[in-house]
């Protein structure tokens, strides 16, 4: 059974149980989906339950909780530097009340005030504990790890995070600051809080804030992997957002797109309704809907208004008012609720996406070992084990190139085998001899004297020849061009293969002995590849006159057929010869050479040193996709492992 089926109808079965047990709930969320009605409670009851062994809660942490603590360990891990996970992120333009939804989910204070308060990407895990546990928490960034004791504290460290990663106050980073909140009265949810979007830059600001924070936010909340929490004033026009425009941009059907509508107490009088529409999903539609909250306003805080107390007189505000009171009853409003919204649908959306992350983990592995090879083992600090690591690379290269030579190297990617390649242009050259075939006719024309037709002389015969053979050397060093220069690509990928690319001196030896390597072979195969000899009567013009005898006897008051068996004998040689060529002189020839030049580098013992310096990103890359594999494995395991997968 799929899991989220399976929590589903754990949870619809445990409704009944839990109804013998505090009634009271039940009638409180009357009307409401049976499996809802079970998280809620889950969400907002728990921690008022005394019985902290309450089959309930045991089932709520075996279904629930394991799900997002998945997700927070891989990215713990830092897995979200190579792949996106499932997050919830929270937008909202400056002033929207963001703050405020956030504080009042996670029990305690975050920076607030005018301007930019949020400057950092701030993860917010919420765990919920057994009532009888203690608050604790946590703040990580960088290389920095803070245990908190007291929720007091937490604001302070907040900004202390910020002005460190993104200066005194004035700029914003993407540097991520994790803050772990573990309580009783907390429901079990992770959320990334976003900065608040600017429109004007004001004091000591970059003009371009505004458009940093865009493209911060844009960063997270395109990935199909985020539900989109936008958070907006209900008494502003929620058309003129801009949140809600960034939302639908990156999602214009509204499928990860969740309103939340803050400041209800604030609406002018006569547009309650209005308000309510929006709510009710009948003005700008959202496949996940709407929520309206009310939390602690400035005066509330001058007033030292807890966040407890601020639940109760949330609940109050709604009960008794005369137009949102049905938002209420219809399970849309205040806080608590909220909660409850928002870890299932993280939790619908975590057991939506474990299959396809697990498979995404698979592909960037496979890829980060791929890339790593290229790199190579990194190099040894003791002298004495140098020599033997380069006598090891040059080996392995000298390997594939003899491999390369005989057709049978092992290919990496999309890559061809060399042979398939000659292959290609070894029928090219037999297509182009099929043509110059044709012109005969036209040859035994333009150079016949006084002959009678269907007769000609030998000197006329060679002068033919002689221009056939001509016109066609260009074509064959074409392609002798094309099949060195394709083996001198192999040997370059072939290089780069076995780690050598990134020792740059020895790179450019590399380079230069190939090139003067293939222009000295080009060279050499133009004088060898035509003779311009006409020869006599072979084997081939034998064996091609026998298969011929019967058209011979059709034709055997013309010599013209002669001329045809001449110029096909000559053909024939010319097909077999330049390929042999090509393949047992040429790559052969320079295969051996360029092994040689390879081995001439293990004699300059004394510029070992020299011969082994890394390009500058070499030893960084290699840390960097060293680092990839370790998180990508672990995070593997940790998938296999994972009851919820």
């Amino acid at each position: 059974m799929d899991t989220s089926a399976e929590i589903n109808a754990q949870l619809l079965s445990l409704r009944a149980e839990f109804s013998a047990v505090q009634p009271h709930f039940c009638t409180q969320f009357a009307g409401t989906d049976q499996n809802k009605c079970i998280i809620v409670i889950a969400c907002t009851s728990l921690s008022n339950n005394p019985k902290a062994e309450n089959p309930l809660y045991n089932q709520y942490e075996e279904k629930i909780r394991p799900c997002i603590d998945l997700i927070d360990s891989l990215r713990t891990l830092g897995v979200e530097n190579d792949l996106a996970l499932p997050k919830i992120a929270v937008i909202g333009d400056q002033s929207s009340g963001k703050s405020s939804v956030l504080e009042a989910l996670s029990g305690v204070a975050l920076p607030r005030g005018s301007g930019i308060v949020t400057r950092c990407p701030l993860v917010l895990r919420l765990k919920k504990l057994a009532p009888q546990k203690q608050w604790k928490g946590k703040i990580s960034y960088r290389d920095i790890n803070e245990e908190l004791h007291d929720p007091t504290e937490v604001e302070k460290e907040i900004r202390k995070a910020q002005n460190a990663m993104a200066g005194e106050g004035v700029g914003i980073s993407q540097e991520l600051i994790s803050l772990e909140i573990s309580s009783p009265h907390v429901p079990d949810l992770t959320l990334i809080d976003l900065p608040g979007i600017a429109r004007v830059a004001v004091g000591n600001q970059p003009q371009d804030i505004g458009e940093q924070i865009k493209k911060l936010i844009k960063t997270f909340i395109a990935k199909q992997e985020s539900i989109n929490l936008v958070v907006v004033p209900s008494n502003v026009d929620i058309a003129t957002t801009e949140a809600l425009r960034m939302a639908q941009e990156v999602d214009p059907d509204g499928e990860r797109t969740l309103g939340i509508l803050t400041k209800p107490d604030l609406v002018d009088r006569g547009t309650e309704e209005s308000v309510v529409d929006i709510v009710r999903n009948l003005v700008i539609h959202l496949r996940k809907g709407y929520m309206i909250v009310k939390c602690r306003g400035q005066q509330d805080i001058h007033d030292n208004l807890t966040l407890a107390s601020a639940i109760q007189k949330e609940r109050a505000f709604f009960e008794e008012h005369e137009h949102f009171r049905v938002l209420l009853d219809e399970n849309k409003a205040t806080v608590p609720v909220l909660a409850d919204k928002l870890t299932t649908e993280l939790v619908e959306h975590i057991n939506k996406s474990l299959p396809s992350l697990e498979e995404q983990i698979n592909i960037k592995l496979q890829a980060a070992t791929q890339e790593l090879r290229k790199y190579g083992k990194e190099i040894p600090k003791a002298e004495g084990e140098k020599l033997f690591f380069l006598i090891d690379k040059i080996k392995l290269f000298n390997q594939d190139i003899m491999s390369s030579v005989a057709g049978e190297e092992n290919l990496f990617a999309d890559e061809i085998r060399l042979f398939t390649i000659i292959r290609i242009e070894f029928q090219k050259w037999g297509k182009i001899l099929d043509d110059s075939a044709l012109t005969v006719w036209r040859f035994e024309k333009q150079y016949r004297g006084r002959e009678l037709p269907g007769f000609i002389s030998y000197k006329t015969f060679e002068s033919i020849v002689r221009q056939q053979v001509t016109a066609l050397e260009e074509p064959a060093i074409e392609i002798l061009k094309k099949v060195t220069g394709e083996f001198y690509l192999l040997s370059y990928l072939r290089f780069n293969n076995v780690g050598f690319s990134t020792f740059w001196f020895t790179w450019q030896k590399f380079c230069l002995e190939g090139a003067m390597l293939w222009k000295s072979l080009k060279l050499g195969t133009r004088q060898i590849c035509f003779r311009r000899q006409v020869y006599r009567k072979s084997k081939v013009f034998e064996k091609t006159e026998r298969r011929s005898s019967n058209l011979f006897h059709l034709l055997s008051d013309s010599n013209v057929f002669i001329t045809i068996l001449c110029f096909q004998s000559a053909g024939k040689r010319l097909s077999s010869q330049i390929p042999l060529i090509i393949q047992f002189y040429i790559l052969q020839e320079f295969g051996d050479k360029l092994q040689n030049s390879m081995l001439q580098l293990l004699q300059e013992k004394e510029n070992l040193n020299f011969l082994l310096q890394e390009r500058k990103d070499a030893a960084d890359q290699r840390q960097f996709l060293s680092g990839r594999i370790s998180r990508l494995t672990q995070a593997r395991l940790r998938l296999i492992k994972s009851s919820v997968v």
